[in-house]
Parts: structure tokens; sequence; C-alpha cells
């Protein structure tokens, strides 16, 4: 626990040292276009309700991802590499998971900066991000099952449920359904890294608890590297993650819950998220079927700012909820150790 405690604190002056002139940079990019991009966003807009709750945020950079997940995985590997821990491939398959859908937001944010300058805003189309989504997803759901020997899930008084290749599917639906979740909760100043780092308190504590050496290094290293990136994304927010950073983060989280073998305890440790994504899905699922909002904006987060709670307050609220859930999910987890 000494050495995990030592590489938070190392993580978190490595990642704040490099964090201050890619800030000044992201700022510097940023002046370069917001202005057609602030003209483009008010134009024809889809989410009124939404950009007008969301307009302050409007000119805060985003791209906090692209540099936090090179930090983590260099950090990582350094720590391998002096340690004399080897790279196996629970550690592969989380890198793989990180860079991956790290590459994916990537491209999506870049293709919002491009067609911002052209009068537009527009990313990636829903449906190639989810297909692409799944089929990375796939991919590491696959090594999971094959190379990691992951095939099952363990379920309170039930005990050990042996999945089998169903376990593949299962597996990508958790990855593309946290990947979304964390996205979509990216929309309030610390909202969604907060209960992250939380999220990552639990699962270090549970991997350390079944002396899972690797998986804790990397976790104390990305809650380290998160800590750091908060600081200057509480409210007001001088950056945000963008879409590199909330794919990466979502998926990665998810893979994490999944080589604890605590696919329940995911779901528990990181309920925020599920509601968070469920306020969205069912918002879309009204308006398609019963052609009327289920709620006058989504997701959840968002509608609170709308009925006038202010934004510290959602979010610490939101912080308060997530830690006990992810209390109670280490609990249930532990039980099943």
């Amino acid at each position: 626990m000494v050495e995990l405690l030592g590489l938070i604190l190392l993580s978190f002056f490595v990642t704040s040292f490099v964090l201050v002139p890619f800030i000044d940079l992201l700022f510097y990019l940023r002046s370069k276009s917001v202005q057609r991009s602030h003209v483009a966003a008010e134009a024809g807009s889809s989410t009124p309700i939404h950009d007008r709750l969301m307009k302050n945020d409007f000119f805060t950079p985003v791209g906090g991802g692209i540099l936090i997940i090179p930090v983590v995985i260099a950090l990582t590997i350094s720590v391998f590499e002096f340690s004399g821990q080897p790279l196996t491939w629970p550690t592969f398959t989380i890198f793989f998971t990180m860079i991956s859908f790290g590459v994916l937001g990537l491209v999506d944010d870049l293709k919002h900066i491009y067609t911002s300058n052209l009068g537009k805003f527009h990313g990636l189309s829903p449906r190639v991000i989810i297909i692409l989504q799944i089929f990375l997803a796939t991919i590491v759901a696959t090594a999971l099952y094959f190379e990691v020997g992951l095939n099952n899930i363990f379920i309170p008084v039930i005990g050990n449920v042996i999945l089998g290749w169903i376990y593949i599917p299962l597996a990508v639906f958790a990855i593309v359904a946290f990947s979304n979740a964390y996205n979509i909760s990216d929309g309030l100043d610390g909202l969604s890294t907060g209960l992250l780092t939380i999220c990552l308190f639990a699962f270090l504590a549970l991997a350390h608890s079944v002396f899972d050496q690797n998986l804790a290094i990397f976790v104390g290293i990305w809650v380290g590297a998160l800590v750091a990136y908060l600081y200057f994304n509480v409210y007001p927010a001088r950056v945000h993650l963008g879409d590199a950073g909330a794919f990466s983060f979502g998926a990665t989280l998810a893979v994490i819950g999944l080589l604890t073998g605590k696919i329940l305890g995911l779901a528990v440790i990181g309920g925020v998220y599920i509601v968070i994504i469920l306020s969205s899905l069912l918002q879309i699922l009204s308006k398609k079927i019963f052609k009327k909002k289920l709620l006058p904006v989504a997701p959840l987060h968002i509608y609170f700012r709308y009925i006038g709670w202010e934004e510290p307050k959602i979010v610490m609220r939101f912080w308060l909820a997530g830690a006990m859930l992810a209390i109670f999910g280490l609990w249930l987890a532990l039980l099943s150790k």
C-alpha cells in the first residue's frame, strides 16, 4: 500500500508539471477558431435548451484527455520496467482500450474542430461512433475471453456463474455503455472526472485486496493523474477532456471492472454513470415512441441545471451519491471475494 500511495503522488506531480503548459497551448489553439465555432453552434441547433445552459463552457478548451492518456501509459510502463513487473495480457488489454477509444474520440474532436472552421459544427455521426465502439469493444472482449481467460461473473447469494462465450457480448455491452455514459456525464465542470476518481479508489482497494499488483499499479497512476487534472477541471473549469478522454476513460473503467471479475460491482460502483445514461436513453425513447419529451432537457444533471440548481451543488451531490455507491459496490465485491 505504501508503494501505491507513492505512485499516486508521483503521477500527480508529473501530470501537474506537464498539464499547465499544455492547457496554455489549448487556450491558444481555441482562440484561433472560437468565434466561428460559436456562431456555427448557435445556428440551427437541435438542442437549444441544452446549448443555452452550457453556453459558458463553449469557450473552455477541450483536449485534456489527449495528455492524460499518454502520461498514464508511459508512467505505468516505466514503473513496470523499474520494478521488474512483466507486461501481461490484462495490462495490454487495458492499454489497447485506453488508446483505441482515445483515438476514436480524438478523430471525433478533430472533425468538430475542422467543421467549425467551415461554418458548421459536426463530429462523427452517432451511428458511426457506435459501430466503431462495438468493433473495438469486441476486440477487447475477445482478448479478455481467450487470452485472459475470463468467462464468468460472481452473483452474490447465487455464486460463481460460468457464462462461456456469452461473456463476450456481455463485456462488449459493458464497455460500450460505460464509454458513452462517461461521455454524456462530461457536461458539468468536474462531474465526470470526480466520479471516475471515486470509482477508481474503490477498484484500487479491490485490486489491492486480491493482490492484483499490475492492476493496482495502473489504477494508482491513473488516480494521481486524474487528481492533477481535476484541479483544473472543477468549477469554473479551465479545460475539458473532450471525446478523446471521455470515450477512453469510460471504456477503460469498464475493462477494469471486468478484470476484477466483479461486473455487478462495476454496475454499482459506477451507478451514477448508469443513471445518467438511462436518463438520456429514456428521453430519446420518449421522443421516438410518444413524440414528446420525458424531461424538458436531458441528461439528468443538465435537467437539474434547468430547474435552477447551481452547477457546483449538482456536482458535489453527484459526487456524494457516487461515493456511497462506490462504498456499497466495494462492500458487495469484498463479500464475494
